[in-house]
């Protein structure tokens, strides 16, 4: 740019700044100070603004329009720390710990699919989304879910037969939604899931589903199989009827590498991070069956439910438990029990189990 041009521009400026009242000539380098602090000023307004909009509505009918806190902000949130119970502070604990050993033990990073959140359970008048886990506790938490969903339809949990609870459709899943409408609950979603020892609950499928008259499913579908692959000379009605699985058949067939090549484990004893993916999906709350009662009210108080609903009692005497798992795997060699450990290991990590004492490996 020559003197000509450069001294026109500035008399032109100077006119500017004359005709709008301002006297005083500033300097180029100031000039361009208060243009920086103007533009961010500017930026601060915006961002506040932002933050302070509510959370777009998933586009159903269903979804509540009002603004809310996220499930984080509510539970995590300083303003809120120094009222929280508890069980409350143990729960908080209890997700930091999944948080590190997620860090700790898992390398890749994968990408979730509609097929990954079949047990995500959705609740979109409470914002709340359950991953539920078989043998621990998921049928009373299907029949809260059904009781909080039904408009009126159900008002009590164990009203509802156990069999109706499990029933396809009566619940809506996570994986129903488009991939917007996923994400949009997973960010704002008051998201939990309550998990128990592993071998207790592989000690207690295994007597539910093998060691019950009534379970001919099961043992049409998996007992037969069993029996034929890892008994020495079966006779024909247990090949037939695949009743009288032992537990050392049990683990042998679970940790047969030939087992998870042929098909993917029944829910029942699969293992909790593949159903949930704990390290992909952030979860707020992490329940544990030895804590059942007490977790599963912090949830409902969470949730703002706990004068609507109560979660049941149980009545069970005969609950499978660390002394009842001791007794299953007492004539299970040490090279299956670190077989088997080797397959629930990330279970024992994840949701901070200790190794049980009864292993012999």
């Amino acid at each position: 740019m020559n003197g000509a041009n450069a001294g026109g521009q500035r008399r032109g400026v100077s006119q500017q700044l004359s005709r709008s009242g301002v006297r005083m000539r500033m300097p180029r380098g100031g000039r361009l100070f208060l243009a920086t602090c103007l533009g961010s000023l500017l930026v601060l307004v915006l961002y506040f603004q932002s933050i302070g909009k509510p959370e777009p509505s998933v586009g159903t009918s269903s979804t509540p329009k009002k603004s809310r806190r996220s499930p984080l902000q509510t539970l995590y949130s300083g303003d809120q720390q120094r009222q929280l119970l508890a069980d409350q502070k143990s729960l908080q604990g209890r997700r930091e710990l999944l948080e590190q050993a997620c860090l700790s033990h898992t390398k890749k990073r994968q990408v979730l699919s509609p097929e990954d959140l079949k047990h995500l359970i959705v609740d979109d008048k409470h914002n709340l989304i359950y991953c539920y886990v078989p043998k621990v506790a998921c049928t009373n938490w299907k029949r809260i879910l059904m009781v909080l969903t039904s408009d009126g339809r159900y008002t009590k949990p164990l009203a509802i037969p156990a069999n109706e609870a499990h029933v396809a459709g009566n619940l809506r899943t996570l994986s129903e939604f488009s991939a917007p409408e996923i994400n949009r609950r997973l960010r704002s979603y008051l998201k939990f899931i309550f998990v128990r020892e592993p071998f207790e609950r592989l000690v207690s499928a295994y007597r539910n589903k093998f060691t019950r008259s009534y379970n001919t499913a099961f043992h049409k579908r998996y007992g037969t199989k069993i029996i034929r692959r890892h008994r020495k000379n079966p006779d024909p009605e247990a090949l037939e009827n695949g009743n009288d699985v032992s537990f050392h058949e049990f683990v042998q067939y679970l940790v047969d590498p030939r087992t998870q090549r042929e098909e993917l484990f029944n829910e029942h004893w699969e293992r909790v991070h593949s159903l949930c993916h704990p390290c992909m999906i952030h979860y707020d709350v992490v329940g544990k069956y030895e804590t059942l009662e007490r977790d599963a009210h912090a949830v409902l108080s969470l949730a703002g439910v706990e004068d609507t609903v109560e979660f049941p009692t149980s009545s069970k005497s005969t609950r499978t438990d660390g002394n009842m798992a001791a007794r299953f795997f007492k004539h299970i060699s040490p090279f299956y029990q670190k077989r088997l450990f080797n397959l629930y290991r990330m279970d024992f990590l994840l949701f901070n189990y200790s190794t049980p004492e009864y292993l012999r490996t």
